[in-house]
């Protein structure tokens, strides 16, 4: 942006000055049908820390009663009304002179913020001390001319201008981002869908005022939307700002990844200012991604399915394994430099020496053992690797025997067809695919009675801990690593590697054990 005259480098130079001394906010839409719900949340929520909440009208069915929601309002929590039409994502269903009326009626009643679209703003005037947002929504996507939209709005009388538009693309969230930036009316601006999801976690950072989560993860009121329990207590929202640090994990998809709350968990013991986001990027956008990623303030991340191979041609220095393994698992960026590890091999080998007697023992106690693994992704490629260099006699069977012959080959050890796993004979059987996985929690890769109590048998999946595998394992008397050791050895090696500080396994564990447990978010 051009310097420009004196006056507007003052004004830009006060708005950036207000951005930092800013408090991040988190507005809860409610949406219930019924007054006395919405008032209920409303006094809950409250009493939960929140600033402000949005009265969704739209959503009460029959007659609504400005007045009785705004009774005995809880002190200390601002409100904004808003009454959506069908086209923009609500729910109203009566006149359109009716639902302007009601913005109106909420105007005169005082309400701290009124939500007015766009095309309206000129038939609602400002009365009283009632704020105005004036907003535009698109479903379908993120337009290309995002300022024009902006300066248009602009001349809205508005007090906060709110866009929120689909993501189709994660250089979506970047640009949204940086409109915020540079906005000089404050402005609340998102990506509505799972792309976008960093794009309400990250505002703060970029100078939102607010941003928009839901009353409960199962009731969000828009594609992509967080609740408040999830954005305070995974995120900490309210502690992100302009020197926040980032850190993400990119996968597609990546809804199931539980990687933010533990390394989330982690930067929160450790008094470190950064804040872990799950990044959604499609295999054909992980060149634009990694070219945002510095815009982004993005310093490291987790990398997994697509993108373990792929991400290889973007780094400029790799740690010795990863040559041989051919797969990346995490990236720092370092200044100039792209630094590519894999954080698997170390924390697979550490926890089958750990069950076998000790890690790091010369001559290790793999050497020699006949392994059988199932799988040949990006899980079992670092752990192939790691047996092999250990002196393990190592058999690979995968659902497409192509990849199982390209692995084995690489590593010079065996491939058999899927079909004939169950009468390998083995010492050690490693699952690297994911049956067995959340919600396919009744499903096994090898069959109860091919388990021998000589054998010592590895599930890398993590979500359930005690998968069928492990069950049936421990009912037949085997020795059992889970996916959850796994799962934590790599993510404290890659909290090492981002922040060169080490964090207590137990808070991992622990964080990850209340997730995948019966209580979720």
């Amino acid at each position: 942006m051009p310097p420009g005259p004196p006056d507007r480098v003052a004004a830009r130079l006060l708005r950036d000055f207000c951005k930092e001394l800013m408090i991040p906010m988190i507005c809860v839409a409610i949406g219930r049908s019924r007054h006395k719900h919405i008032m209920a949340e409303h006094r809950h929520l409250a009493e939960e820390g929140a600033k402000m909440v949005e009265l969704r009208l739209d959503y009460v069915a029959g007659r609504i009663n400005i007045g009785r929601l705004m009774a005995n309002r809880p002190e200390n929590c601002q409100v904004i009304i808003t009454c959506r039409r069908r086209e923009d994502g609500g729910k109203w269903s009566g006149t359109e002179e009716a639902r302007q009326l009601l913005l109106r009626e909420a105007i005169a009643e005082g309400v701290d913020y009124v939500d007015i679209e766009e095309d309206i703003a000129a038939q609602i005037p400002r009365f009283g001390k009632t704020k105005r947002i004036i907003s535009y929504h698109n479903f379908r996507k993120t337009p290309k001319d995002l300022r024009d939209l902006y300066t248009r709005m602009a001349k809205c009388d508005p007090d906060i201008i709110k866009i929120a538009t689909t993501a189709n693309d994660p250089h979506d969230n970047l640009r949204m981002l940086e409109l915020m930036q540079e906005s000089e009316i404050p402005t609340v601006a998102m990506c509505m869908g799972d792309i976008g999801t960093p794009s309400r976690i990250l505002a703060p950072k970029f100078g939102a005022p607010f941003t928009y989560a839901t009353f409960h993860h199962e009731r969000a009121l828009a594609p992509g939307q967080l609740s408040f329990k999830q954005m305070n207590e995974i995120y900490r929202y309210e502690d992100i700002n302009l020197d926040t640090a980032v850190y993400g994990v990119i996968a597609d998809p990546v809804g199931h990844s539980l990687s933010p709350q533990i390394h989330n968990a982690a930067f929160h013991a450790k008094g470190v200012n950064a804040v872990y986001c799950p990044f959604r990027v499609p295999s054909d956008s992980l060149d634009q991604f990694i070219k945002d990623a510095h815009r982004l303030g993005i310093r490291g991340l987790s990398v997994t399915i697509p993108h373990k191979e792929a991400i290889a041609r973007h780094l400029n220095k790799i740690d010795p394994p990863v040559k041989s393994i051919a797969a990346v698992n995490t990236v720092v960026f370092d200044g100039a430099e792209t630094i590519g590890y894999n954080t698997d091999y170390n924390a697979a080998m550490d926890c089958l020496e750990q069950a076998l007697g000790k890690v790091g023992a010369q001559p290790s106690p793999l050497k020699n053992k006949r392994a059988l693994v199932l799988g040949a992704g990006g899980v079992a490629r670092p752990i192939v690797f790691g047996l092999r260099k250990r002196g393990a006699l190592v058999t690979v069977a995968s659902r497409t025997r192509k990849r199982s012959d390209r692995l084995a080959e690489t590593y010079d050890c065996k491939a058999v067809d899927w079909e004939t796993r169950q009468r390998v004979h083995c010492d050690l059987l490693v699952n690297c695919t994911p049956i067995g996985m959340h919600p396919n929690v009744d499903e096994s890769p090898m069959s109860k009675t091919s388990l021998k109590p000589s054998m010592l048998v590895f599930d890398t999946v993590y979500n359930p801990e005690s998968t069928l595998l492990i069950k049936d394992s421990r009912s037949q008397n085997c020795q059992t690593v889970t996916g959850v050791e796994m799962f934590v050895r790599q993510a404290l090696l890659q909290f090492f590697l981002f922040t060169r500080q080490e964090v207590p396994s137990s808070i991992m564990r622990d964080v990850l054990k209340k997730a995948i447990g019966p209580v979720r978010y």
